[in-house]
């Protein structure tokens, strides 16, 4: 993962230089000879260094690989996301992926209102019939699901390994089920190396604007610093900026998310926990150009490399290797079926 990682950021510097911008906002990658791909933006947007840059260099290997012509879309509030992809659609793209939990019922309108167009929906979340099973998607949408939990119970129980205290912190950005799965692996994790550590978790909101305010992130990491936390592990999207500016400030350590964010705060980022949103993207992309993409589910753990935790020259010195030791033993374990992580509080 950590490799495909960095092939992807090689491409990124590769590209930007090529792309330009459309007078409607849109992101349009070189021209190539193969797919026409769609992909609009959570909330947050580019930049954001986690959830939104992740599919991005999974459209920039597509566009590097396949030879696909990829264009981003940035939308603003409410109805601009379902224009978005409507816009996309409609243009007859032969895949069109929404990133981020938030377009589920509009990706899912649209892929009954274009059954001749292919869509995925990233983070999609799944409805469910009165017996608990999921109900099934249109033959041409793909939810590309994430095992989060997992990757976040090996970082919580780094951080109670290293932390040097009893109390180890948690931040979350919107106050939804999507989030609670970090959290829920983050403290097993905790509990599981250290029964009588205390974990503290803060929300920065209940609206997706959670996700975009570093000044609360900044706040909340802040406050947890000066109760005797020494790590905080943040899922938060860009709020989560403010959290590494509070572990520069206070001398501590903080833990990223979805990508590799040691370059926020270089030596306080403990490590990160990354979800290979890339690769999603990419595999999506293929299985299009393939002609073996298939709706339903698809789901990525540490079995399938999936999510996983950097651990690199950057941050090895942070981490014994007793640690190190310890963890991979435990995501043997979690791979094994011998310790299942919870996904919910």
């Amino acid at each position: 993962m950590r490799r495909t990682l960095y092939l992807l950021g090689a491409l990124v510097a590769a590209h930007l230089l090529l792309l330009t911008i459309t007078p409607s906002g849109a992101t349009i990658a070189p021209e190539g000879e193969g797919l026409d791909i769609g992909i609009v933006f959570d909330v947050g947007g580019r930049g954001d260094k986690s959830f939104n840059d992740g599919a991005y260099l999974g459209g920039l290997l597509a566009a590097d690989s396949l030879s696909a012509r990829v264009r981003y879309i940035e939308p603003g509030e409410g109805s601009d996301r379902e224009a978005g992809l409507r816009l996309l659609a409609a243009e007859g793209m032969d895949l069109v992926l929404a990133v981020g939990f938030i377009f589920t019922d509009d990706v899912l309108t649209l892929a009954k209102d274009y059954p001749d167009v292919k869509f995925a929906g990233v983070d999609y979340a799944l409805s469910f019939d009165d017996a608990g099973n999921p109900l099934p998607l249109p033959d041409n949408l793909v939810a590309l699901k994430f095992r989060e939990e997992e990757g976040s119970f090996l970082v919580g129980a780094m951080a109670a390994l290293v932390g040097e205290s009893k109390k180890v912190g948690f931040i979350g950005g919107m106050d939804i089920g999507l989030i609670h799965k970090f959290e829920a692996g983050y403290r097993a994790g905790v509990m599981h190396v250290c029964p009588d550590c205390e974990v503290l978790v803060q929300y920065a909101g209940v609206t997706p604007e959670a996700f975009k305010n570093p000044g609360k992130g900044k706040e909340l990491a802040l406050s947890q610093y000066n109760q005797g936390v020494n790590v905080i592990y943040h899922a938060s999207g860009s709020t989560g900026l403010g959290v590494f500016e509070a572990a520069r400030t206070t001398g501590k350590l903080a833990i990223g998310v979805d990508a590799d964010q040691y370059a926020e705060a270089p030596g306080h980022v403990l490590t990160s926990m990354v979800k290979g949103i890339d690769a999603a993207v990419f595999d999506a992309a293929r299985a299009v150009q393939d002609g073996t993409f298939q709706g339903g589910v698809r789901v990525f753990g540490l079995a399938e490399r999936g999510v996983g935790y950097v651990y690199d020259d950057n941050n090895r010195a942070l981490i014994p290797d007793s640690v190190r030791t310890r963890l991979q033993a435990l995501e043997e374990d979690i791979i094994a079926g011998r310790i299942r992580v919870p996904s919910t509080r």
